[in-house]
């Protein structure tokens, strides 16, 4: 868990003004008794987690691809190479809505912009340093030229839900991680 206690508290609110303003039918699904706090979702989301990741071409049609997913200081974190399709959706259209399932036992919803973190000739964000390092010390330094070959992104979430029909189980199942 990377994230401070202000990360934590915007989480929090979040997670709680997303499924405030939700449909009554989701609503019904991710309840008080199946939903987790922002605490449990960091403890949760260690590593790297399989995201779908929804971007949309030109004409407007969706396009779906997997993504690998770092949960850090509250957000998604993810990678692609540089000339990927969804790396020339994002750069036009960069609202996205991401996915991340472990079977029926968690989905994290999210729905948000993607800010690039490394851009190609400019300015990289001013927390790119540190992601570098935690993204060198996962994949291994020489596993990519940095500055050319991926681009990083950050999902800034605008809607959150995570949904678990026993959070005690995974609860469980992080602190014996």
């Amino acid at each position: 868990m990377r994230e401070t206690p202000d990360e934590l508290h915007r989480l929090q609110a979040l997670l709680d003004a997303s499924l405030a303003r939700s449909t009554a039918h989701l609503r019904s699904i991710i309840n008080s008794e199946r939903s987790l706090t922002a605490d449990q979702l960091t403890g949760v989301l260690t590593g790297m987690c399989t995201l779908a990741l929804s971007t949309v071409t030109a004409k407007g049609e969706p396009r779906i691809s997997g993504v690998d997913g770092h949960f850090l200081h509250g957000m998604w974190h993810f990678g692609t190479a540089r000339g990927a399709a969804k790396a020339r959706h994002l750069a036009a259209r960069p609202a996205v809505s991401a996915a991340h399932l472990r079977g029926e036992d968690l989905g994290v919803f999210t729905h948000g912009t993607a800010e690039v973190l490394n851009p190609h000739g400019g300015e990289p964000a001013a927390d790119w340093p540190e992601l570098l390092a935690y993204f060198r010390d996962f994949y291994g330094h020489d596993a990519f030229d940095w500055d050319n070959d991926v681009v990083y992104y950050r999902l800034h979430p605008q809607w959150m839900t995570a949904f678990a029909p026993d959070p005690a189980k995974l609860d469980a199942a992080a602190d014996e991680a």
